[in-house]
């Protein structure tokens, strides 16, 4: 039996060791053995490597509840995230990463078909999270700046206009241009859009859409079909577009999810892709990267979203910033298998 088998037996096989434990084994006070498992400067190097030697052995661990209930602080961060968005899954999985590297942790609350906004917010707000990272809300500006007077509220992926808060986005209607600016260089003139609904995402997007066409002097081929961020959205719009008189020789739709059900459409019509149509969307979600699918799409750095996002909120919460704060990131195109030049004239 070794030394810190033989404390431990001493100790108790059931016993939790306690911080005076790793104190007596250093030979150190226990507040120099609380800045050490703290990360706060102050012990010397030499003490630093034998307090945390010592927990290890003792097989010390942090008491955080107690430690946060002492400090009234939680240091959670509650994110509102849609269930049914595969590209919230992966902003969240990194918001996990940026938010353990600071000392936080998240709170998740999910939007359903049958959960709204208000809900998940309130449940957040429950669980007493110390700042609100909003994915894509649509809740309105005014209604989201007074929820930032309980707690501070960073919005991501959607612009915020008259109203002062922390903002996270990519510049979506750049997005969707470089789509097409990529479309027509192919050759592509007929190119339908189909769009995400009323909400201030989906404005910039066929913003960027409609403001590119006239860009390359093609007003008369703008074409917009009504749509949401759904893959049955999207397959409403391919049949829309398969009952036509011609088809498009290319679709930008509002996102991923959207287009691939354009693509599902269209390949029990018998229409290929991209022979006879391109398909491109945006979000560059887990979907689209599958080989089934191959999506030609717009990448809006899910992981920059993140990192971004977490330090806004820790700025807000640690260093008392109170000036609002935008970060518009460049999106990317990304293109894969879904887009070719036209086998036909536009």
């Amino acid at each position: 039996m070794d030394d810190a088998d033989s404390e431990r037996h001493r100790n108790g096989a059931n016993k939790r060791p306690r911080l005076e434990d790793v104190a007596a084994r250093v030979g150190v006070s226990t507040a120099s053995v609380s800045l050490v498992l703290r990360g706060v400067s102050g012990p010397s190097e030499r003490t630093r490597q034998r307090v945390l030697k010592a927990a290890a052995e003792l097989g010390y661990q942090v008491d955080r509840t107690a430690s946060l209930l002492a400090s009234r602080r939680t240091r959670l961060l509650g994110v509102m995230v849609d269930v049914h968005s595969p590209y919230h899954a992966e902003v969240v999985d990194h918001l996990h990463s940026a938010a353990e590297e600071v000392g936080y942790d998240l709170v998740l609350s999910t939007l359903t078909r049958t959960r709204d906004e208000h809900t998940a917010v309130d449940t957040l707000l429950a669980f007493r999270s110390e700042a609100l990272i909003l994915l894509g809300p649509t809740s309105p500006a005014d209604t989201l700046a007074a929820l930032d007077r309980k707690a501070p509220v960073i919005v991501v992926g959607r612009r915020i206009t008259d109203e002062q808060l922390d903002v996270v986005r990519s510049a979506d209607d750049d997005g969707v241009g470089q789509i097409v600016d990529h479309l027509v260089g192919l050759g592509h003139r007929a190119i339908t859009h189909v769009d995400g609904g009323r909400g201030v995402i989906a404005t910039d997007r066929r913003r960027g859409y409609r403001a590119a066409m006239r860009r390359h002097g093609l007003e008369t081929h703008i074409s917009v079909l009504r749509g949401d961020n759904t893959e049955a959205a999207g397959e409403r719009a391919a049949r829309h577009l398969l009952d036509g008189a011609a088809l498009p020789t290319a679709v930008v739709a509002f996102n991923d999810q959207c287009a691939i059900g354009v693509l599902a459409a269209l390949s029990r019509a018998g229409v290929a892709v991209p022979g006879e149509v391109s398909v491109a969307g945006y979000d560059d979600d887990t979907l689209s990267r599958l080989s089934c699918f191959n999506l030609t799409t717009v990448s809006q750095n899910a992981e920059e979203q993140a990192r971004h996002a977490v330090a806004a909120a820790v700025d807000r919460l640690d260093q008392g910033r109170t000036s609002p704060r935008e970060v518009v990131l460049s999106p990317r195109l990304v293109v894969r298998g879904t887009v070719a030049e036209p086998a036909r004239p536009a």
